[in-house]
């Protein structure tokens, strides 16, 4: 690999030789001490090889005055490949300007990258990044990593850290953000364990209290679950914080009405693609302004930065693909319709249940009223119901 880069970059000949006496030609260059390789022999009198291009001048001057003919099958390598803008200075020279455009450019940011943001919307982040002075055709080393966080940190108070990055034209930005503190809870003030709705106890945990229900028994909406006064056996009795986790088997049943009758969207017209080139911050359109897609019609557009060699330029191809639509209305079975009612309840229950429940069966009914169907979803679940309240409210 290494030998076959080295013959490229000093430039290499393919080369049949054809002559009366080839051997005499081996010989010849065996005692000039020139190099032949992939040496393939196509008939008694002519052969195949490949030598650099200094031992290709040598052999030419050595064989002028013998019976043979030279034939040139490939010239490879760097050498030859400069050689050809030797009359195309126009040519050789944008490519010098190009290759130093993409030197230079290498040195500014042309695509920042966040990392990090979940609650705080990228755009905010890269806003503020720009009026501190980092965006687009930015000097990379210009940047002062702690500068430019002590500035945005004040100015997003949601982030608590910030970093920038600057690889090449890239820019990436990494960010940490702030977790709320947790609302104080008053360990002192006196309160109750509840049930929050009806169910069969499966697992009681009482942290802190005396617990009222036991494993097997069924419990209903605001029944005490976990006292917060304990009777102490030698005098009198304890007010405290009651405390514990009461996992349960609970039962929902949700209805909702789901029309048979609803309104899709059909193709109508042809769609249609327009690009865009993206210089920077500034935009050069390839179309016209004066399609109409109709009323109705789905856009998509689709962005794609240009690289060469894996160097990151400032150029954005934009892609846009409009998609022009009628609005028609079908009639679904009640089958399909059930389908879908028992989809959307059973997702609605999970975000009741929250991540600790669990769904464990399901039952999908209908009935059919007009152009209505009325859903009503049955299922079993196993959630914790326990809530706390105080003892005031309780008394109450």
């Amino acid at each position: 690999m290494l030998d076959e880069l080295v013959n490229r970059l000093r430039g290499q000949v393919r080369l049949r030789v054809e002559s009366s006496f080839p051997e005499r030609i081996l010989n010849l260059a065996a005692q000039r001490r020139l190099e032949l390789w992939d040496v393939r022999w196509e008939s008694p009198d002519a052969f195949l090889c490949v030598l650099s291009r200094r031992d290709f001048g040598v052999l030419r001057l050595l064989v002028r005055n013998l019976d043979c003919t030279l034939h040139v099958q490939k010239r490879e390598g760097a050498p030859f490949f400069v050689g050809k803008f030797r009359r195309r200075q126009a040519l050789a020279a944008g490519l010098v300007l190009c290759a130093l455009g993409l030197f230079f450019s290498s040195f500014f940011i042309w695509e920042i990258t966040v990392d990090g943001a979940v609650t705080v919307p990228e755009e905010e982040i890269l806003r503020a990044l720009e009026e501190n002075g980092v965006g687009f055709g930015t000097f990379g080393f210009s940047i002062d990593g702690e500068d430019l966080r002590n500035h945005i940190l004040l100015e997003l108070p949601d982030l608590s850290w910030l970093t920038v990055n600057v690889s090449g034209c890239r820019a990436y930005v990494q960010v940490r953000e702030r977790v709320a503190a947790p609302e104080p809870v008053d360990r002192r003030a006196p309160c109750n364990v509840t049930a929050r709705r009806d169910g069969l106890v499966l697992e009681v945990h009482a942290f802190l209290g005396k617990k009222c229900v036991s494993v097997g028994d069924t419990v209903e909406k605001d029944q005490l679950l976990i006292s917060g006064i304990e009777d102490l056996d030698t005098f009198g009795a304890r007010i405290t914080t009651a405390a514990g986790s009461i996992t349960a088997r609970t039962w929902y049943r949700l209805e909702a009405n789901f029309p048979l009758t609803i309104s899709e969207n059909s193709a109508a017209g042809k769609e249609e693609t327009r690009r865009s080139l993206i210089l920077g911050t500034r935009r050069i359109k390839f179309y016209g302004n004066s399609s109409y897609f109709g009323a109705f019609y789905d856009k998509m557009v689709t962005r794609q930065r240009v690289s060469v060699f894996g160097l990151s330029l400032p150029v954005t191809v934009e892609t846009e693909i409009y998609r022009p639509f009628e609005p028609t209305v079908r009639t679904r079975s009640a089958q399909e319709t059930e389908a879908a009612g028992g989809t959307a309840l059973t997702a609605y229950l999970a975000s009741l249940m929250g991540q600790d429940g669990e769904i464990r069966s399901t039952l999908v009914s209908s009935r059919q009223t007009g152009d209505v169907l009325r859903v009503t979803l049955t299922a079993e679940c196993v959630e914790e119901i326990g809530r706390t309240v105080p003892l005031e409210a309780a008394a109450e």
